[in-house]
């Protein structure tokens, strides 16, 4: 029953941005605001996804592992609208135009890089995909969402320019949650280490 809300609710800002759009409510450039708007819900998507691990080793709600897939193709479907928004009503399908403006503009270039990095997770979020890649290669290549979320800051901090307080929010966010999964893996190596060193030992005092 959580998940069929929890899944209304990812959409909400798509919700939002169109009863805006339809109710000319958006500001003065609502293309603009839809572009922003878009690409920080990627952003938000990006980091609670990054969110459940830590989350879910520290007050042991295993639960929490339902909802990170969903988290994280929501993340990869407002970054289609934030791309779909750039092509289409900033660029006009302008083929050329768009690969002179990703060669030219650095935080163009960046977010763009971003997003490529969101295709194959995506693709390879089905159970099927786990199977076919196996654990460690799945994980392996999962690790991109770290990659995309900290180009997906720098993204948004080239582009504000001068009113950079909440891209380093976010980026501080993000660091957080990076730290927090070097500890974790450090604290399960140790923790592995210990349990094979015991039970080497343990022959020996039999």
């Amino acid at each position: 029953m959580i998940k069929p809300l929890v899944f209304v609710a990812c959409l909400g800002p798509l919700a939002w941005l169109t009863y805006g759009a339809l109710m000319d409510a958006l500001g003065a450039n609502p293309i603009s605001e839809i572009t922003n708007e878009t690409g920080v819900w990627t952003l938000r998507f990006l980091a609670i996804t990054l969110l459940i691990t830590p989350l879910r080793k520290l007050t042991k709600w295993n639960v929490l592992i339902r909802y990170r897939r969903m988290f994280g193709l929501f993340a990869f479907f407002y970054g289609c609208l934030h791309f779909t928004t750039y092509i289409w009503l900033d660029q006009f399908f302008d083929l050329h135009e768009i690969v002179k403006d990703v060669a030219k503009r650095p935080f163009i270039t960046v977010g763009f890089t971003a997003f490529v990095l969101m295709i194959p997770l995506a693709l390879t979020s089905t159970a099927a995909s786990i199977r076919r890649l196996g654990g460690k290669r799945w994980n392996l290549l999962h690790r991109l969402v770290y990659v995309s979320a900290v180009l997906g800051v720098i993204h948004y901090l080239w582009l504000v320019k001068a009113d950079t307080i909440r891209p380093i929010r976010y980026g501080a966010i993000i660091g957080v949650l990076l730290l927090a999964r070097m500890v974790f893996a450090w604290r399960g190596r140790v923790l592995q280490s210990r349990a094979s060193a015991s039970a080497r030992l343990a022959p020996m005092r039999q």
